[in-house]
């Protein structure tokens, strides 16, 4: 049987109440007044595989140096000219 979470209309006491599904909401334990039934979130864990973002990622390159990096330049070890070009010398 659930456990279902109430909150009175009337004096605002909350309150929870085991009973099975389908029988009617039950009166507030200290005023008697008509209660409404309090949604909360749920807290869902899924475990296993399958159920995370990396368990369907791409393998990464073999390493035989077919695939290189995309900004080569900054990788391998070249250094940019410190001096201007000879067409931007005025």
């Amino acid at each position: 049987m659930p456990i279902y979470e109430y909150r009175c209309t009337r004096c605002q006491h909350g309150f929870e109440s085991f009973h099975p599904a389908g029988v009617p909401a039950p009166g507030c334990p200290q005023c008697g007044g008509v209660v409404r039934k309090v949604y909360s979130s749920v807290g869902l864990i899924f475990k296993g595989s399958g159920f995370h973002s990396t368990d369907y990622r791409k393998s990464a390159p073999s390493g035989n140096g077919d695939a290189a990096p995309k900004d080569s330049a900054s990788t391998s070890g070249a250094t940019p000219p410190s001096a201007p070009a000879a067409s931007e010398k005025s």
